[in-house]
């Protein structure tokens, strides 16, 4: 105990020394009990009393430093805590690092990215549409069954990855052009290099073209790989290729695919492939090609309205950089108006109103085309061509009304 006392305490000093002939020192010295008195008692009392009482205050602070040790030992708030204390970063840290939703954000972040990659307004018009052009071929209600649904998966995941392919490739080709027009796009903010842009469209052609040769079905294989040909031929730079530089071939490009394209070959995939019967050009088949020309001529007009700067300054000579925005504006209004008023004709001429529930189901694209024709007039008028944020909004509600008129295809009879 007292090795132990040492070795934790300071040694105390000796007692004053007094001289050698003094009174306190021949006491000492005999083992004299007689007490002392005088001076010397006093110095050493005093002496005593201070020494004593440094012994305390050593004691009690020892005390008190290995309480606030265990204390803190006790108090030590979890694992990370030990972590960052081994690896010599504080163990106090931001709270938000205690937030186990941080955890999700790095998979967020990467799916907000992907989801700008891929361009959603035509990934969701892509989707409908070939679901609409599907129940074309139905015929009666036995007709909608589980092979009905597999025929159609097949056909949505096929084109939706060769969707990705087109829109990744165009993106890959305008990058400069989209730090003008559109930074907010992964390529062109820098979110994706030039490397993961590649790997990603790559992925997504082979995987399209994989699963078309899998299905076994010829109308979606051939789908596949004309809009793989058109898509490619659009976008890349390379010699007599990038043929969105001129406007006539962007739009024509952009018609075959999304009017002729989409209509024939994935209903002669339900048709033919799915149910096995003859290949014909149904009434309905050829409204909705028809009308689906309109609007995809309405929509290889409008998307280079907003982006006049950047493609003013990359050579690009669209019609919107020819005839300027307002011009192409009201023209794209007028297609889209007389596109309704046609479909108007169509449902009025009908054949099948000799049915009373076959009239309402007939009436349904006829008041349909009427309100979206009335929506689309109201919205044109209001609509600020000075804003880019504007047109830009204006744009995205043709995208909102190219899905509702998929919503109405499948009642023309």
């Amino acid at each position: 105990m007292e090795s132990l006392l040492i070795g934790v305490f300071p040694k105390l000093p000796p007692p004053p020394s007094f001289p050698a002939t003094s009174k306190l020192s021949i006491l000492a010295n005999k083992g004299s009990n007689v007490p002392i008195h005088g001076s010397e008692s006093m110095v050493w009392n005093a002496h005593e009393k201070f020494h004593v009482g440094r012994f305390r205050r050593c004691l009690v602070n020892h005390h008190l430093k290995g309480n606030r040790e265990k204390s803190s030992f006790r108090k030590r708030p979890d694992k990370k805590g030990l972590i960052n204390a081994t690896s010599g970063h504080p163990i106090e840290s931001d709270p938000e690092s205690y937030n186990p939703n941080n955890t999700l954000k790095p998979a967020q972040n990467a799916v907000d990215v992907f989801y700008r990659f891929s361009r959603p307004h035509t990934v969701i018009g892509t989707a409908l549409s070939i679901i609409s052009v599907s129940l074309l071929a139905v015929e009666k209600l036995s007709d909608i069954s589980p092979l009905f649904l597999t025929g159609v998966l097949e056909a949505i995941v096929a084109a939706l990855f060769m969707n990705i392919y087109i829109v990744g490739l165009n993106q890959l080709s305008d990058i400069e052009i989209d730090k003008v027009n559109k930074p907010y796009l992964p390529l062109a903010s820098g979110e994706y290099s030039v490397g993961t842009g590649i790997m990603i469209v790559t992925s997504f052609a082979i995987m399209s073209f994989w699963l078309g040769w899998i299905v076994g079905s010829w109308p979606l294989f051939w789908a596949l790989f004309i809009s793989f040909i058109l898509g490619t031929a659009y976008s890349i730079n390379l010699p007599l290729l990038r043929w969105k530089r001129f406007a006539m071939v962007a739009a024509m490009c952009i018609l075959a695919v999304r009017a002729v394209i989409v209509q024939l070959a994935f209903f002669l995939h339900m048709q033919t492939f799915v149910y096995g019967r003859p290949a014909v050009l149904t009434r309905p088949l050829i409204f909705a090609t028809a009308f689906m020309s309109f609007f995809s001529v309405v929509i290889a007009l409008f998307k280079d309205i907003p982006d006049i700067d950047g493609d003013k300054i990359f050579g690009i000579r669209s019609f919107t950089v020819r005839l300027g925005q307002k011009r192409v504006f009201w023209i794209c209004i007028y297609l889209l108006q007389m596109a309704y008023s046609v479909a108007l004709l169509v449902g009025a001429a009908s054949s099948c109103l000799w049915s009373k529930f076959v009239t309402v189901m007939c009436s349904i694209p006829i008041l349909g085309h009427i309100i979206l024709a009335s929506l689309l007039w109201f919205r044109a008028k209001s609509t600020d061509l000075e804003s880019k944020d504007a047109i830009t909004s204006f744009y995205m509600f043709i995208w909102k009304l190219f899905y509702a008129e998929y919503l109405l295809i499948p009642f023309v009879r």
